[in-house]
């Protein structure tokens, strides 16, 4: 069993490590006639775009080890929503790439609801596999209810704060990043190792 999920683990940390390096290729050396410096200050919303989506997809990716750990065994259900989730993660570089092309321009606020919109269907997503493992009981017998449901909790959480901050995009971009940026501490406070380090 241990082995099914090694494979999975393999072939999703390969998808991860994918998406995380397309995103460097949106920041493009800048053509300038005067002053460099210019031209590479003038690429902050390249820098801004790719920070962002550089760190959520890692703490995905660290959120996605940790939830294999609970898990003992994967079925074809698990399977496929594990694939609509390297879906999401996959097509993350290309919203990074209208947010860094738009973002200083005054398109700002469809490009960032864009962005933020992007990130609730994939939290939705968290919530189909992790619907998908504890209906198919995956989960190792040490995880304790307690877990399932504070997992639950922040599961829920996030496709509600990421669609807050998709509207507020619409009326300032700025607020709509920050609400966006918010649920970093949520993701990385996500106590998945509560039960399983005991």
């Amino acid at each position: 069993m241990r082995s099914q999920t090694t494979r999975l683990e393999a072939f999703s940390d390969g998808v991860f490590a994918i998406a995380i390096t397309l995103l460097i290729l949106e920041i493009r050396v800048p053509h300038v006639d005067h002053g460099l410096w210019a031209g590479l200050l003038a690429l902050w919303p390249s820098y801004v775009a790719f920070l962002m989506s550089f760190v959520v997809i890692l703490i995905e990716w660290v959120n996605h080890h940790e939830l294999l750990r609970m898990v003992r065994r994967v079925n074809y259900p698990f399977l496929f929503a594990n694939g609509l989730l390297l879906l999401t993660i996959t097509f993350l570089p290309f919203p990074t790439a209208v947010l860094a092309a738009y973002l200083g321009t005054s398109e700002a606020q469809t490009a960032v609801a864009f962005y933020c919109a992007t990130f609730a269907f994939n939290a939705l997503v968290w919530n189909v596999l992790f619907s998908t493992i504890v209906r198919g009981r995956l989960l190792n017998h040490e995880v304790s209810a307690e877990t399932i449901a504070n997992v639950r909790r922040a599961y829920i959480v996030g496709p509600l704060v990421y669609l807050l901050a998709t509207a507020l995009a619409f009326v300032q971009p700025v607020l709509g990043l920050v609400v966006n940026v918010s649920l970093w501490i949520v993701w990385i406070r996500l106590g998945y190792r509560s039960v399983i380090d005991q």
